[in-house]
């Protein structure tokens, strides 16, 4: 297994769904990385600050609410203004495939909807060079 990454999973906003995000911090833990999972409705900056604190190298963002649009490019845009470029940002959630490229765009690196498998999102991570 590739060196254990520390991962912040985050689930910003208002959404107060977090089933799905509870999900993939397990299988991450089991898959041997250090995650830290926020808690429900979490600012942006709150986000960032956990990122900074914990040292984290990669920031999973969950969101179901429909706020994609917003709060994860602004997740992006804060790591940038606080140094922290180098932090791989993912998404998941219910994110329409119309509003992938802007998020991409912005700074998101992979995109899990529902029906991704935890074995997907981990070979993404362990194909990090972070």
């Amino acid at each position: 297994m590739p060196t254990p990454l520390r991962i912040v999973i985050a689930k910003p906003g208002l959404d107060g769904h977090d089933r799905g995000a509870k999900v993939v911090a397990r299988a991450l833990r089991d898959a041997g990385h250090e995650v830290i999972y926020t808690g429900l409705r979490r600012t942006p900056e709150q986000i960032v600050r956990i990122a900074m604190d914990e040292d984290a190298q990669v920031v999973g963002l969950s969101s179901l609410s429909g706020a994609h649009g917003f709060l994860f490019p602004k997740v992006c845009e804060l790591l940038r203004k606080a140094g922290l470029e180098d932090v791989v940002v993912f998404g998941g959630g219910i994110i329409p495939e119309r509003d992938r490229p802007a998020l991409y765009k912005s700074g998101i690196s992979a995109i899990f909807g529902p029906g991704t498998t935890s074995s997907e999102m981990i070979e993404f991570l362990n194909n990090l060079e972070v």
